[in-house]
């Protein structure tokens, strides 16, 4: 198991130098020179050349880049153009915002697709079937943008029971944005549930169990949620990085001071080591929830367990 993790740990590393070359060429070719959105309109030759080489933009992209690795191996992520505060310092006080949208988002979808897929595979076929796949579809047919403001139009300026956005007003005003990005997720690992509940209860061991006698909601509890849970798993693992990664625009929606809108910003004014930090860090973080899912698996599944024994 340890050296599995180191192994993953690892391959971290090129992940993270690739992440960190394409967004330099990516910035590198878009339109605008930083430089101008930092002197003012009247400088001279000189002074723009002097900017540029204290905001370390003087040089080829590959110079540019490697000096920036050099930095990032040490920790040092640069400094905003805009702010003139320590990347990491502004990535550390936007992340705790992002990880309680991500988490709350994440309960709101657990609380509402376990049930109801649940629900759907016990009664497969029926009225209770079909209504859980229709919300599924609904979910998933809706744009998170667009539920995003009717959420804010019904509940906010309508009937005035949560804020439009911000961070102020604490626990209340997370629901709204969690909800936006909750309700399509649990669309899909509605699906997701249904169908991985589908392929357990018609085992055979199912079958005995209830010949024994053994009471339906036990059955459905003990044995077959938990017989299921791995898709499940996977599922929930993989939407919880896009959650980390991609809530770009419920942040931007709700105006919710996390990492989303920290980038967003920061693209905008070609605030180069901010977006560069931002990412690189973001992606490092959705690499070891992965692999915290991975390890997940093997408390659930002691075949994985063993699997990862010989690795």
């Amino acid at each position: 198991m340890y050296r599995y993790i180191i192994k993953r740990l690892l391959m971290l590393i090129p992940v993270l130098l690739c992440v960190a070359f394409i967004i330099f060429a990516i910035m590198d070719v878009a339109d605008g020179d930083p430089v101008y959105s930092v002197v003012s309109a009247d400088a001279t030759e000189e002074e723009i050349e002097a900017t540029r080489e204290a905001m370390g933009l003087n040089g080829s992209l590959i110079e540019r880049y490697f000096r920036y690795v050099k930095g990032m191996v040490t920790g040092n992520l640069g400094t905003s153009y805009v702010s003139k505060r320590d990347v990491m310092e502004t990535y550390l006080t936007r992340l705790p915002n992002t990880l309680k949208l991500a988490t709350v988002t994440m309960i709101v979808a657990l609380a509402i697709s376990i049930p109801l897929g649940i629900v759907a595979a016990v009664n497969q076929n029926s009225i209770k079937d079909t209504v859980s796949m229709i919300l599924a579809l609904l979910g998933l047919s809706m744009p998170n943008f667009w539920l995003g403001l009717l959420l804010i139009i019904v509940f906010s300026l309508k009937l005035g029971w949560f804020p439009s956005g911000g961070y102020e007003d604490g626990i209340k005003s997370i629901i709204l944005p969690a909800f936006t990005i909750g309700a399509g997720l649990a669309a899909f690992m509605t699906r997701s549930t249904r169908s991985s509940m589908l392929d357990v209860i018609r085992q055979d061991y199912l079958r005995m169990a209830r010949a024994k006698g053994v009471p339906e909601r036990k059955i459905i509890r003990k044995h077959a949620l938990r017989n299921a849970l791995i898709p499940i798993i996977t599922v929930f693992g993989v939407q919880f990085s896009n959650v980390l990664g991609g809530s770009v625009l419920a942040e931007t929606v709700f105006a919710w001071p996390g990492v989303g809108r920290l980038v967003v910003d920061a693209i905008d004014q070609r605030d180069i080591p901010t977006v560069t930090g931002a990412l690189v860090m973001t992606t490092m973080l959705v690499t070891i929830a992965n692999l915290l899912i991975d390890i997940v698996y093997a408390f659930v599944d002691p075949r994985i367990k063993s699997q990862y024994a010989r690795k």
